[in-house]
């Protein structure tokens, strides 16, 4: 597989309006603590980037939901006292869209680095030129999004 980085993005906590952490705030130990949703891994033994930085400081969260289909996520932080943590992107699209009082985004008590996303293709693909057409459009796009991101997310 080829692999370029699209843009960075800020990690930020997703989480109901009616969590307790809105009125009180949370430490990095309530938060470790709090039960969080995270996608399914991708394969056995598989850390997300999350868990990875956290394992490096020798730190574990509670995540008691795993889910396959990343969009089921926000609902079920809504209706529950779970934790989404994620990109920065994401997130602000449910506490700006419809709907946007059912959320709120707060920064985890922990410094996070920025996620990075990547476009991947094969090999196949690599030197086709429809394909090379497309990955420049999702280039050129992240690229004007990053700059400008009242442009959409």
């Amino acid at each position: 597989l080829h692999r370029a980085p699209l843009f960075d993005d800020e990690v930020v906590s997703l989480i109901s309006a009616q969590h307790p952490a809105v009125r009180r705030g949370w430490t990095l130990q309530d938060w470790l603590d709090c039960d969080h949703v995270a996608p399914t891994p991708a394969y056995v033994g598989w850390r997300g980037v999350i868990d990875q930085q956290l394992d490096a400081h020798g730190l574990e969260r509670h995540i008691a939901v795993r889910c396959g289909h990343f969009s089921l996520i926000p609902a079920m932080v809504a209706s529950s006292l779970l934790v989404l943590t994620t990109g920065k992107r994401f997130c602000e699209r449910m506490t700006q869209g419809p709907n946007s009082a059912q959320w709120v985004m707060l920064p985890p008590p922990f410094p996070f680095k920025p996620m990075t996303y990547h476009q991947l293709w094969h090999e196949r693909s690599h030197s086709a030129a429809p394909a090379r057409w497309l990955r420049d459009q999702v280039r050129s796009i992240a690229m004007a999004h990053t700059a400008n991101p009242s442009t959409g997310h």
